[in-house]
């Protein structure tokens, strides 16, 4: 779907395609593919010479060993866009290999991470873009019409970083569930929207901001709480599932502010409390 996407956004601002990879590609894919007048190959190879820009849109696990088996074909110079949720490392890994090249070449590896979801923002969903020809690769895509941000100059910078806003995200989601499926049981859920308006109206950094600097001195009283919440739950016939860590890291913060109280005031002092007595792993 992503290939697919920003092949056609690619085709309408003018680009020439030199080919596509795809082993299984829909009928509607290869058409479009045939009617660039390029052609629709199996595996990275000899073809690939003839591009100025690739485009990896594929799963994660396979997005080193498929750079690897493109890079002995691309020519000096290419722009190897890598936008697949692929582990930070391996992208900064990535863009090492791409500076020793092969053959005497060297190309730019630029990490791209997708922030929402093509199937619903197609060409203009917004793209964290890292690595030495970030820039670039911003004008390249700008004209698609969504947000593209430069966030850092090493490959794995857009992927650290959208891991990062996945724990928010996906947490927030997670917690959505529990939330609404229960304010639905218990016949409250548009009174909910209402309660919840002062969270809606606080800016999102002053919100995590004012929630981490006050989780400590209170995490006992908001552990009671979450249990609360959790008993609520089950008496409308409901199991949570992210509750209970919840309730796990409050009791947690609670027992080391007991052993090690906090003393400071600020969100960095907070932070590195919370670094350093919840947070850390032991061996």
């Amino acid at each position: 779907m992503v290939g697919a996407c920003y092949m056609q956004a690619f085709l309408e601002q003018g680009h020439s395609l030199a080919g596509l990879c795809d082993l299984q590609p829909g009928a509607a894919v290869a058409a479009a593919v045939q009617a660039a007048g390029a052609q629709v190959h199996t595996a990275p190879g000899a073809w690939l010479a003839g591009a100025d820009v690739v485009v990896s849109a594929v799963f994660g696990t396979v997005a080193r060993s498929l750079f690897e088996a493109c890079l002995p074909h691309l020519q000096d110079g290419a722009l190897y866009v890598d936008m697949t949720t692929a582990d930070p490392g391996e992208m900064r890994e990535c863009g090492e290999l791409a500076q020793r090249g092969a053959h005497g070449t060297a190309v730019h590896f630029v990490d791209v991470a997708i922030t929402g979801a093509v199937n619903l923002g197609g060409k203009k969903t917004p793209l964290l873009v890292a690595g030495g020809k970030a820039g670039f690769v911003q004008e390249l895509f700008s004209p698609f019409g969504g947000s593209v941000r430069v966030v850092g100059d090493q490959p794995g910078d857009a992927a650290s970083l959208k891991l990062l806003r996945s724990i928010y995200t996906k947490g927030v989601e997670a917690l959505a569930v529990e939330c609404l499926v229960t304010a639905q049981q218990m016949g409250l859920r548009e009174q909910l929207y209402a309660v919840l308006q002062d969270i809606d109206e606080t800016p999102l950094r002053t919100l995590m901001e004012s929630m981490v600097r006050t989780h400590i001195p209170h995490a006992a009283r908001r552990r009671n709480e979450v249990a609360e919440a959790q008993q609520q739950m089950a008496r409308h016939g409901l199991a949570p599932v992210v509750s209970p860590a919840v309730e796990s890291l409050f009791a947690a913060t609670a027992q080391a502010h007991a052993a090690q109280p906090f003393t400071g005031t600020s969100t960095d002092e907070a932070i590195a409390w919370l670094g350093r007595h919840v947070l850390a792993s032991h061996p």
